[in-house]
């Protein structure tokens, strides 16, 4: 067995900004902060891309309102990712295209389905790191030290060798602690976002959760990782994604069995449990069609 994990595929430190952690290290959670050295603002809002290389961007609204609040950010590949923000706090918007352009844009309710703009930018984006974007927290993955979910993780793999196998040890503990919430899939609202704590106490949500969490607690103990919204089939679903320096982008986290490599959804593994029919279709890529990455 030291044999085969000594083969195993190591995960690819990180470069920049944002020095590699070693199998075993303490958590470390990389802090968003809006610096206020690049920023363009109003008298309502304010978008810092201060620290746009290290793969977000900060934005705010800064009065009380009791209108929605959106904000848009358009990659270089052209997709266009839409958030909803709370006024008078900042939140951190990814930026997960890679290297280019990315227009970031505020806008606030008016009347039903019209939005005015606030305000723009476009923003010249070189990443320290392709990773840099997969290490931290942001709106849809929202995490930080205290967090009870980090905790776990850091308790889970302080044993861990490898950084295989943490991803061994938090998907093992998600798909075994985790229950699906058919009445949550049933009722959730457009706009809803992940509460990391409120999720460790109920031990059950939907795919989107058990994304989130998975994510959460691999990116804090320093594995890139990718909360990815897309299809399987006709349905729509979220799973994630982790990296391997020889395969690269895995659809699925992902498992050594000593033998091969094999793609895992927590989602479906779980409620599955971990069938055969379930594992072979969760084992082939290809049912998998991403749509945004996180």
């Amino acid at each position: 067995m030291k044999k085969i994990v000594g083969i195993l595929l190591a995960l690819s430190v990180l470069v920049g900004m944002l020095p590699p952690q070693q199998a075993g290290a303490k958590t470390k959670i990389y802090r968003n902060v809006a610096s206020g050295v690049l920023v363009k603002s109003t008298g309502e809002a304010v978008i810092d891309y201060s620290n746009n290389s290290d793969g977000y961007v900060m934005v705010k609204y800064k009065k009380s309102t009791n209108k929605t609040l959106k904000a848009q950010v358009e990659g270089p590949n052209g997709t266009t990712y839409t958030y909803t923000l709370r006024a008078k706090k900042y939140e951190a918007l990814p930026l997960t295209e890679g290297n280019g352009e990315y227009k970031v844009s505020l806008y606030k309710n008016v009347t039903g389905n019209s939005y005015a703009v606030l305000l723009s930018e476009t923003v010249s984006v070189t990443l320290s790191s392709q990773f840099a974007p997969y290490l931290r927290a942001n709106q849809y993955v929202n995490f930080k030290a205290s967090t009870k979910f980090v905790k776990k993780a850091a308790s889970l793999t302080k044993k861990s060798k490898s950084d295989i196998a943490k991803v061994k040890k938090v998907y093992k503990y998600v798909i075994k602690k985790f229950k699906y919430d058919k009445k949550k899939a049933r009722t959730v609202k457009i706009g809803y976002l992940p509460n990391l704590n409120k999720l460790y106490k109920k031990k059950k949500g939907i795919c989107f959760d058990y994304a989130a969490v998975m994510t959460a607690m691999l990116r804090s103990q320093g594995v890139p990782t990718k909360l990815v919204i897309g299809y399987t089939g006709n349905a729509y679903h979220a799973w994630v994604n982790v990296y391997s320096k020889k395969k690269g982008w895995i659809t699925g986290a992902i498992y050594f069995n000593g033998k091969k490599w094999k793609l895992m959804d927590p989602t479906y593994a779980s409620t599955g449990k971990s069938s055969k029919s379930i594992m072979k279709y969760i084992g082939n890529g290809r049912n998998y069609e991403a749509k945004y990455s996180y």
